[in-house]
């Protein structure tokens, strides 16, 4: 075996992670290190499946941990991971969820949360215009709430949230208002009818045979139906709407949008030369 000393992989490549169960489906992995290697950045990202009692202890490991710069964090642990940190962004504070975290080179632990941002950015890019809409959102977790300020933010009209759990779907709403008194936010039913955006921000769809996260009678033509699951990229809600004649907007583009915005958080900015 012809051993190599240029190794793309070094004692000194800093190492950076996505903590979430379950992990088959993530892209971050490939999104991001491809990212670092177009930006000539000495770093990799792995996938960490932590379940979700296992949390704190892993956390607790990744401080001791000097050659670990941060984390990509998903489901289940948006809102987990924030009480576990020593420092969080407003917008992780006022979400009470983040989905990136930094370890400082003393070993603190900061936070963010750029599901909105993102997946409004998405949204535009796709000539889509959230100001004065209708909004149907199901879910009430991290990133549901980041969705639902960042909708707030860019001026919806209105914002009807659907939970499971109707009590989260309240308090969702009710701290929306609070920080957005123009927009008209209130817990709602299942079925999303006279909505000009539709958006599942749940992780149902993830998995095979997952129940639908609304009720898809009222969605029809005309309507836009946004997902957040990346696999698959067709789920059953986004082929419940296609059979009704809506417009799709499918989950991979929202973390697209976050690529350079999690590297610079974890790493800071590129200056243009490589590491390596």
């Amino acid at each position: 075996m012809q051993l190599l000393d240029d190794a793309p992989i070094t004692g000194r490549t800093a190492v950076l992670a996505i903590l979430g169960d379950p992990l088959e489906q993530a892209r971050a992995p490939g999104l991001v290190n491809a990212a670092l290697a177009q930006r000539g950045q000495d770093a990799v990202l792995v996938p960490f499946r932590v379940a979700r009692g296992a949390l704190a202890p892993v956390i607790a490991g990744l401080r001791a941990v000097a050659s670990f710069r941060g984390a990509v964090v998903t489901m289940p642990h948006k809102s987990a991971v924030l009480g576990l940190l020593d420092e969080a962004s407003a917008e992780a504070r006022q979400l009470g969820a983040c989905n990136v975290i930094r370890r400082e080179a003393d070993g603190r632990l900061a936070g963010t949360m750029l599901d909105g941002e993102g997946f409004t950015a998405a949204l535009r890019r796709a000539a889509y215009a959230v100001g004065g809409k209708r909004v149907f959102l199901a879910g009430a977790g991290g990133a549901a709430s980041a969705i639902a300020f960042a909708l707030a933010k860019y001026g919806a009209a209105a914002l009807a949230i659907h939970n499971r759990t109707g009590e989260k779907a309240h308090d969702l709403a009710a701290r929306v208002r609070a920080a957005y008194p123009a927009i008209d936010a209130q817990a709602s039913g299942p079925r999303p009818e006279g909505q000009d955006l539709v958006i599942n921000a749940t992780s149902l769809g993830m998995g095979p045979g997952d129940a639908l996260p609304l009720d898809p009678a009222g969605l029809g033509p005309g309507t836009v139906a946004a997902e957040i699951v990346i696999h698959p990229e067709t789920t059953p809600f986004l082929a419940a709407a296609a059979a009704r004649g809506c417009t799709l907007q499918r989950g991979l583009p929202m973390l697209v949008e976050q690529i350079d915005q999690m590297i610079e958080f974890m790493l800071g900015p590129c200056d243009g030369r490589s590491a390596r």
